[in-house]
């Protein structure tokens, strides 16, 4: 008896597993089986615009082989009409499009094949049924291209056939997009049960446009009162999840212009510091850098177009050594002589930041120029569909990092460090004891300026290069070294992670030009309350 009893819930078992086995995520309207090619053929030769479009679906869900070559046709404005018969001209003969079989076509025929028009509605219905035929190809990108072109828009006849694809395919992310195609048809369903389930696939999408599908289901045009509740929750679900995307992404986007104004103050803060000089022209060194970029971009074009992609390791040190060169050359001619005057200081460097830019249009031309991101920072890191982290700004970021960290080991591990907070803290102090201050402010002007032109190399990654690209990230450079504190390292990252998110979470809301105006408001207030800033000067020279 036990015996029997184990074979049947053995049986038992099997069943069950069959039968879960069997089980499809999605539940299909069952769709009638398609015209046969003759009918197709005949209806996409007539008038009828609706007509013809069904012919279309009917020819993407025929097994007949010829079909998707009467599709191919029609894209390639290749099918013609004969004699009221179909025709596809293969090399020098014309070919039946439902038998495959040749048609003689006197020379000298009264009335020649005439090419079968296709307007823009039923090219479109083209596309998407030559994509459903390529949902069987065995190359994963050619299938994810055909199911992001189906996930606009989906005829509900192709549903079952796409629900399938899902269960058959073997990427996750083309599943994934094939699921929520067929999700997307099915809403149109006239099976409340079927738009239910279709519901329940979709409310798990972070997409706009998945939202504006299920709006209309929330109104009273949805006859079924469980739907209309499943369709309420569902947008509930998308919205909350976009605004968590939307907010995410500005967090994103502000810590990448925060990392930007950091490369720009960073140099700022310590020759600011060490030598109290408003430098005007510290934009241009930003501008340097980048043309450095697009200077070692061309050369390696011409000379190197093999190793194009690492462009950049060469652009790093000739945009450092460019800007501090440049940057030692203006200490030592101009800004050396005005030490202690700021208002010749600010005259003479903003004369001095004129030249620069002159000098760009002179030697670039007047026109931006363009910087192309090597393949290694091209693309994105998709979270959601809603959040979407670009490679170049990630990348940016941890470069941002990576400067950040050698500036503090520089500044707190060597002597050439030690010098500059001596001089930046007393200056007559250092003096006394043997430190030459003059050689310390040409040395902290030089890796001021070479910080900026790594700035500037980053970005070249983001945005266009042009002789006047450094003349918008100047005022917001003071504002971050002003908050941070006078040659505070930490106050100036507070101060540039801190203005970057602050712009673009207030873009969001109340646009780019208030945004702006209302963090100067906002730092005005802050320096009046708090002079020092976030971070207050060390030494004897700050409580003099």
């Amino acid at each position: 008896m036990q015996p029997l009893l184990m074979r049947f819930l053995l049986l038992l078992g099997l069943s069950l597993c069959l039968l879960t086995a069997r089980a499809e995520p999605l539940r299909a309207t069952p769709v009638p089986p398609p015209a046969p090619l003759a009918a197709a053929l005949a209806s996409l030769l007539g008038d009828d615009p609706d007509a013809r479009s069904q012919a279309v679906l009917d020819l993407a869900l025929s097994p007949d082989v010829r079909a998707r070559t009467v599709l191919q046709a029609l894209r390639e404005d290749g099918l013609f009409v004969f004699n009221t018969q179909a025709l596809l001209l293969t090399g020098e003969q014309w070919v039946s499009a439902q038998s495959g079989q040749v048609v003689p076509v006197p020379a000298d025929a009264a009335a020649p094949p005439e090419q079968v028009t296709v307007n823009n509605r039923l090219r479109g219905d083209v596309v998407k049924a030559l994509a459903l035929g390529d949902l069987r190809s065995p190359d994963v990108a050619v299938r994810r291209a055909a199911a992001t072109e189906l996930s606009s828009e989906p005829p509900i006849p192709f549903a079952a056939r796409m629900a399938l694809a899902a269960q058959a395919e073997s990427d996750a992310e083309t599943a994934q997009i094939l699921r929520r195609a067929a999700a997307q048809a099915l809403l149109a369903s006239p099976d409340a049960g079927v738009r239910l389930q279709a519901l329940a696939t979709l409310a798990g999408s972070g997409e706009p446009s998945i939202a504006a599908l299920i709006r209309p289901l929330t109104t009273s045009a949805e006859p079924d009162a469980a739907v209309r509740e499943a369709a309420r929750h569902a947008l509930t679900d998308i919205q909350q999840r976009l605004f968590w995307g939307d907010l995410l992404d500005r967090l994103f986007t502000g810590l990448s212009l925060g990392s930007i104004l950091l490369l720009a103050a960073l140099g700022l803060a310590i020759t600011y510091g060490v030598m109290g000089v408003i430098n005007m022209a510290h934009g241009e060194f930003l501008m340097i850098g980048a043309y450095g970029a697009y200077a070692m971009q061309g050369l390696f074009q011409q000379h190197a177009p093999g190793l194009q992609a690492w462009y950049l390791a060469a652009a790093l040190p000739v945009g450092f050594l460019a800007a501090a060169l440049t940057g030692v050359v203006l200490e030592r001619l101009v800004v050396r002589h005005l030490y202690g005057r700021p208002l010749e200081t600010l005259l003479a460097t903003w004369g001095l930041s004129l030249i620069l830019i002159q000098a760009a249009r002179a030697l670039f031309g007047p026109q931006n120029v363009s910087v192309a991101n090597p393949f290694w920072m091209s693309g994105s890191l998709i979270l959601t569909p809603s959040l979407v982290l670009p490679w170049n700004r990630l990348l940016i970021i941890a470069f941002a990092v990576a400067v950040l960290a050698l500036t503090w080991g520089l500044m707190q591990r060597t002597r050439l460090g030690l010098y500059v907070r001596a001089v930046t803290q007393n200056r007559p102090m250092a003096a006394c004891v043997g430190v030459a201050t003059q050689r310390i402010d040409t040395l902290a002007f030089a890796l001021g300026a070479g910080i900026a032109g790594l700035g500037g190399v980053a970005l070249s990654q983001i945005s266009n290069v042009g002789p006047e690209m450094g003349q918008g990230y100047i005022v917001d450079s003071f504002m971050v070294v002003v908050l941070g504190g006078v040659g505070q390292l930490a106050g100036a990252v507070l101060a540039a992670l801190g203005l970057g998110v602050a712009t673009k979470l207030l873009e969001g809301w109340t646009g780019a030009v208030i945004a702006k105006i209302l963090v100067l408001v906002f730092v005005i207030v802050f320096i009046q309350k708090r002079p020092q800033g976030l971070f207050a000067q060390r030494g004897r020279h700050a409580d003099a």
